[in-house]
């Protein structure tokens, strides 16, 4: 019989979460501008870093990025705007040429788990209007305040009577 040999000296494993989840992928018409709506859900407080491209005749083509370059074909035209769990891409003068399969990555600074990545298919002919107020309803708590003070006012509006 052998000695019992010692299990080997464990390594300390690097245990990474996945700090960013994208939740939903959405795309819309303002007017004549695509806006795609990249929710995540934000499990860090890390810096976020995101990228935006689009898949045309099997060619990747980066639209706004903080990972790498823009190409210059959209680099005047889109710009990215930052909320509470929402990344957005406004790419104005929309057309049919900018048809194709939309990308959203979204990585935390220092996350090595792998860049999140999300795809939707945008055709001009079957996007949809953008709500108007999506935008009001995610930053401010007013519309919600004057909501909830409606009865309020009618009682009081009763009340006058």
């Amino acid at each position: 019989l052998s000695p019992v040999q010692p299990p080997p000296a464990s390594l300390p494993v690097l245990q990474a979460a996945h700090c960013q989840m994208i939740k939903d992928l959405s795309a819309c018409l303002l007017g004549q501008n695509l806006r795609v709506d990249c929710r995540y859900e934000n499990k860090t407080s890390n810096p976020l870093v995101y990228e935006f491209s689009i898949t045309k005749d099997n060619r990747k083509h980066v639209i706004h990025s903080t990972i790498s370059v823009s190409e210059n074909i959209y680099r005047n035209r889109a710009n990215v705007t930052m909320h509470k769990n929402l990344v957005c891409l406004h790419l104005q003068s929309f057309t049919t040429s900018d048809e194709g399969v939309y990308k959203c990555e979204l990585r935390a600074t220092n996350d090595y788990t792998g860049n999140n990545v999300r795809n939707i298919t945008v055709i001009k002919d079957k996007l949809e209007k953008c709500a108007g107020f999506s935008l009001l309803i995610q930053n401010t708590s007013w519309l919600l305040l004057l909501l909830l003070s409606l009865p309020l006012l009618q009682a009081v509006d009763f009340v006058s009577l």
